[in-house]
């Protein structure tokens, strides 16, 4: 008796742990936005934004939301510059948990539910941020805070269109919301301040890692 006794219980917990994990691809699957778990581990080299959107299909995919259009929030200069808003489709979109981010492009420009508890990663984890070792807050966008590419000047703000790790630089946000002080740049989730350099040891030196964020266009 007391053996059927144990037998039930261990039954009881391998179920509810199966629960528990077809629940969370059952999000996954659902899953429209994400901060990238990886970068190139190039720096600002993302093979161009072709190959950051190829990083976020890869890293979908690998978490179980394949069957969607995947592109990177990334923006792009020069005579055929790209405004990153432009590329991510109109929403809703959710993280991996089915939390709700943003419902439309004005909102995710605007007063968005875009933190450091809900800008997660495709497998659902918080992404260090200020005040964590080590810092990856910075994250990878050539953007301004509506989202546009940032024009004029010779100052690099895409590390070269995506294509350098090493001279030029980036323009950053901050996905936990916080900075060096509370002015609104530094409270931007995609619009905070350029970067030291495109190198990864640059990026990193600075509070990032290379991560880019992704939204699902469709």
């Amino acid at each position: 008796m007391r053996r059927m006794t144990k037998l039930a219980l261990a039954t009881v917990v391998v179920l509810a742990g199966a629960g528990v994990s077809a629940g969370l691809h059952a999000q996954q699957s659902a899953m429209t936005f994400f901060i990238s778990s990886a970068g190139s581990g190039n720096g600002g080299n993302l093979g161009g934004i072709e190959g950051a959107d190829a990083l976020c299909a890869r890293l979908a995919k690998a978490a179980g939301a394949s069957a969607k259009t995947w592109r990177a929030y990334l923006s792009t200069t020069g005579a055929k510059s790209v405004n990153a808003r432009d590329r991510i489709g109109r929403g809703p979109w959710q993280n991996a948990k089915g939390v709700v981010v943003a419902r439309t492009l004005d909102e995710l420009h605007g007063e968005n539910n875009l933190n450091k508890q809900t800008a997660l990663t495709e497998t659902g984890q918080v992404v260090n941020g200020r005040g964590d070792k080590p810092n990856m807050h910075d994250i990878l966008t050539g953007s301004d805070p509506q989202g546009r590419a940032i024009g004029g000047g010779e100052k690099d703000t895409t590390c070269n269109n995506w294509t350098s790790a090493d001279a030029g630089s980036a323009i950053v946000g901050h996905h936990d919301r916080q900075g060096l002080n509370t002015t609104p740049p530094m409270l931007s989730w995609n619009s905070s301040h350029p970067s030291k350099g495109c190198s990864q040891a640059a990026l990193v030196s600075i509070g990032g890692n290379g991560l880019i964020y992704c939204f699902a266009a469709d």
